[in-house]
């Protein structure tokens, strides 16, 4: 299992962190998400997934990833 930390932008309430939350969870290989509102960072818990299908799901659920 890895865990890998992207840096979000544009997340400032609890709304923002379900949706980040759940377009992030419903990838293949995501067992888990940490999502820190205070400092935009989103840690992806598990095996498989790839930056580039969370950067989707990101934007799926309306903001940008801005670093990986």
């Amino acid at each position: 299992m890895s865990d890998r930390t992207y840096t979000v932008k544009g997340m400032t309430c609890g709304h923002c962190q379900a949706s980040v939350t759940e377009e992030l969870s419903e990838l293949a290989g995501v067992t888990g998400v940490d999502v820190e509102l205070t400092t935009g960072l989103v840690t992806v818990h598990g095996d498989g997934f790839t930056d580039e299908a969370v950067r989707g799901a990101v934007e799926v659920a309306g903001y940008a990833v801005v670093e990986a």
